[in-house]
């Protein structure tokens, strides 16, 4: 395995496990402060800007299709940053902002949102940090 796949597997794993469990702790005024963040544009395209370096410099570091599941759940990690950093420089701020507050205001679609992201970095944790390098 690539030693850039251990190191994003890592990164990207510990980074879910850090930020995942204090999202839950912490629900109401994450859902506050996305909704806050959803209604300005400008806020928006700070993250937009954020994302979309973010998702190139993955695509580009690590666009791997084969060589196991950890490499491929990497390589489709960094596709989804950069469409996700695409997506929120050219939709409208508004669009879907509401419907997609609305469902986060109900506590159990929350958790569910948050349940796929803590499972990736679980296994990309433990993936990064069993296997061994070849590179």
């Amino acid at each position: 395995m690539s030693s850039h796949t251990i190191y994003l597997s890592r990164l990207i794993g510990l980074y879910c496990l850090l930020l995942v469990p204090s999202m839950v702790i912490h629900r109401q005024a994450e859902v506050d402060s996305l909704a806050g963040l959803l209604h300005n544009p400008s806020e928006m395209m700070v993250l937009g800007v954020i994302t979309l370096a973010a998702g190139l410099a993955m695509v580009l570091a690590h666009n791997i299709w084969s060589g196991g599941a950890l490499t491929v759940v990497v390589t489709l990690i960094g596709w989804i940053a950069l469409i996700k950093g695409v997506a929120l420089l050219y939709l409208l701020p508004y669009v879907g902002a509401e419907c997609y507050l609305k469902a986060l205001h109900n506590p159990m679609i929350f958790y569910l949102y948050m349940a796929p992201s803590l499972l990736i970095g679980i296994y990309l944790t433990y993936g990064g940090f069993t296997s061994k390098s070849h590179s």
